[in-house]
């Protein structure tokens, strides 16, 4: 097997530097890191999604870092250059469950030589893993700052059921499967979680007939504030009526994978020419990432929430609120903040017990911190200092 070297500072902005951390958790983890020149400086750690990159983060890192921190910012388990996970579809879950995500970032932490990190980071999927950071570990992580998708809290175990006034308050999505719904409604669907959930998922996305690097060109163009399109709302309930509402990308025809369903709206040369947020080079290096390890490691982190074991221990925290200061960050374009009906209110009322501010960013869609990285900057600084 071919040993990797740290990501070539030639794709990195100046002052961000790619190195490898051993014994995380059982990874050989590699990391972005900026503000590494100085020693006593608070950690951050920021956290990415899929399908991203610890490169994600390419452009908030040194001005942030410039504000007096230790940036870092690592490819996590099942992604990028880091090793020591399996690529199977066939493998147990478990070390793609949350609490084991979480047991990552809190090795690494420590590992780094930190009791305690300034905040935690995440976006998309690593909101998840930040908001079980900070939920189970606040003594660790002192800040959290989620993007684009809202944390409504653990699931909730049943209450009151043995004085005749049971109920189930919250959002529990643990095996609810509305897919049959979908595939019921007149034109036939399928939600995106569940398909990334497939066999097929992996292959249908790395072996695309255009190639992973115009697969991701596509995927990125249509969930960002680019394709016109993006306008979302607020949808009314939790039913397939209602999430039918969604783009594809979310809500997809059920007949499609995921590679079909972005195809048609790939950019033209010109907007990708003149695209100021992930221009070809930086696409490359995503393109160069996913096509060497393919997607099946994020994939199982899809997977793992639909295993009945792995939800139910999560009930241990039911009822418990993230109780350090938090933000959260998305597009105005982001359906990603209204994917699950209720989830932003939950988040903003009983989930944290000290949100200090929900916003949501002109000019970006899913992408946030790539497509407005001076905005996002400015909010953490605020939000840090």
């Amino acid at each position: 097997m071919t040993t990797l070297a740290p990501l070539d500072a030639r794709h990195l902005p100046v002052g961000i530097r790619g190195r490898f951390v051993d014994g995380i958790n059982g990874l050989r983890m590699h990391v972005l890191e900026a503000g590494y020149e100085t020693k006593g400086r608070p950690l951050l750690l920021l956290l990415h999604g899929f399908p991203e990159l610890a490169y994600s983060w390419r452009n908030v890192m040194a001005p942030l870092a410039a504000a007096g921190f230790h940036v870092v910012a690592p490819d996590q388990r099942g992604y990028g250059r880091t090793s020591g996970w399996g690529d199977s579809y066939d493998q147990d879950l478990r070390p793609f469950f949350m609490l084991s995500l979480a047991r990552d970032a809190l090795a690494l932490t420590f590992a780094l030589g930190y009791r305690k990190a300034a905040a935690v980071i995440g976006h998309d999927f690593g909101a998840a893993v930040a908001s079980w950071c900070a939920l189970t570990r606040p003594d660790v992580f002192e800040r959290c700052a989620i993007m684009s998708a809202p944390f409504s809290g653990p699931p909730k175990l049943p209450f009151g059921t043995a004085t005749g006034e049971a109920h189930q308050s919250g959002l529990n999505r643990a095996g609810d499967d509305i897919d049959a719904a979908l595939g019921r409604l007149a034109r036939p669907r399928k939600h995106y979680q569940r398909y990334y959930s497939t066999r097929a998922a992996n292959g249908d996305m790395t072996r695309s007939p255009e190639g992973v690097g115009a697969f991701l060109r596509a995927y990125f163009h249509h969930k960002s504030a680019d394709w016109a399109e993006n306008k979302p709302h607020r949808l009314k309930e939790w039913s397939a009526e209602c999430l039918a509402e969604m783009p594809t990308y979310y809500v997809m025809e059920r007949d499609q994978t995921m590679a079909e369903t972005v195809r048609p709206h790939m950019p033209s040369p010109e907007a990708i020419a003149s695209n100021r947020w992930l221009n070809e080079a930086e696409m490359g290096v995503y393109a160069e990432e996913y096509g060497r390890t393919g997607f099946q490691g994020g994939l199982n982190w899809y997977r793992a929430r639909y295993e009945p074991q792995l939800n139910a221990e999560l009930m241990l925290y039911s009822g418990k609120a993230i109780e350090v200061p938090a933000l959260f960050i998305a597009g105005k374009s982001d359906w990603g903040i209204y994917q699950v009906p209720g989830a932003l209110e939950t988040m903003r009322e009983t989930a944290f017990s000290r949100m200090q501010g929900v916003h949501q960013v002109d000019g970006a869609g899913h992408w946030v911190q790539q497509e407005q990285p001076d905005k996002v900057v400015a909010l953490l600084r605020a939000f840090l200092t």
